[in-house]
């Protein structure tokens, strides 16, 4: 029995093997083996090194529709919204519009104005069945305000939602408020993204103080795992010169005094904010644009005692090249 079934574990082996190269060979040329690509627009598959056609009139699996906006495109898809994790349903349940009009315009009477605000009640509870659903529902909707408030992405609400999430399941938020929690997934996910914010600046759209949120994402970032780099100070330095309204040449300036001391050991122990703020304001120096220290202050939520220190260190390091 045990030699029977050997023998057609090894038949099937060799029968994956065999379609696996098949498959391989396929992708090859079959006149000069050079690597083949597919043409969408004229339906075809040819070899990107003698130009033969392997094969052509290839069906195309597209909408069948053309659109040449995002408004356009929403308007003729005939599909739902896509699932997503900002949602504590994740998008898949029903919601009642809030304005009492039927499927014309017209207002509704008042009994059926009364009914539909009953149905809208009972879908609310339908919708966060218990406890834990409605915790994820305000952290979510929380998520979701600041990061609106500090002007981040989707992709980057859509970590930070999945990493509460992760939170919850694995019971890490007994003790700790839904706030600091939901905002320590925001700073998280905004480092994970390259495309961080300050702790200060975090602290300023959260409902929690400053010093629990470090605690607190400290905790998540050490239990759930995550892999979050060291902020890069030259991540800063596109927002900062975007603020002042600086040229392309100063935020240049500015990353090449950041590169060169990260290479000097300058950063060392340093804010990535504060040096990316006075790199920033070197760089406006250096390119004869007009700024300010104060101008720089309101733009990174530093102090201007700290832009000055971080100022004179970069230009030390700078002259030992002979740059400045």
């Amino acid at each position: 029995m045990s030699n029977t079934r050997l023998s057609t574990r090894a038949r099937r082996t060799e029968t994956e093997e065999e379609t696996n190269e098949q498959e391989g060979s396929d992708l090859a040329c079959p006149e000069c083996t050079g690597q083949l690509v597919v043409d969408d627009e004229h339906g075809e598959t040819i070899c990107e090194d003698c130009g033969l056609v392997v094969e052509e009139d290839s069906v195309d699996r597209g909408p069948e529709w053309r659109a040449f906006d995002s408004a356009e495109k929403n308007k003729k898809s005939r599909v739902g919204a896509p699932t997503t994790n900002t949602m504590h349903d994740k998008g898949l349940s029903t919601n009642i519009d809030w304005r009492n009009k039927d499927a014309y315009g017209n207002s509704l009477g008042s009994r059926q104005r009364e009914k539909m605000q009953r149905l809208r009640k009972w879908n609310e509870r339908f919708r966060t069945r218990d406890s834990k659903e409605r915790n994820l529902k305000q952290a979510l909707g929380e998520i979701d305000r600041m990061a609106s408030a500090l002007g981040l992405p989707n992709n980057v609400r859509e970590t930070a939602s999945v990493i509460y999430r992760r939170a919850l399941n694995e019971d890490l938020l007994p003790g700790r408020s839904i706030e600091g929690v939901s905002t320590s997934c925001v700073y998280a996910a905004a480092r994970q993204a390259g495309v961080p914010r300050s702790l200060d600046e975090i602290a300023d759209v959260s409902r929690v103080e400053k010093n629990e949120i470090a605690r607190t994402y400290r905790y998540v970032v050490r239990e759930l795992g995550l892999e979050v780099q060291p902020a890069d100070p030259e991540s800063y330095v596109p927002r900062f010169a975007s603020g002042l309204e600086l040229s392309d040449e100063a935020e240049h300036r500015a990353r090449a005094l950041l590169r060169n001391a990260k290479e000097k050991g300058v950063h060392s122990g340093k804010s990535p904010v504060g040096l990316a703020a006075a790199a920033v304001y070197a760089a406006a120096l250096l390119t004869n644009e007009k700024t300010t220290q104060a101008a720089v202050s309101d733009v990174a939520d530093i102090s201007e005692v700290t832009i000055r220190n971080r100022y004179h260190e970069l230009l030390e390091a700078e002259e030992t090249l002979g740059l400045a």
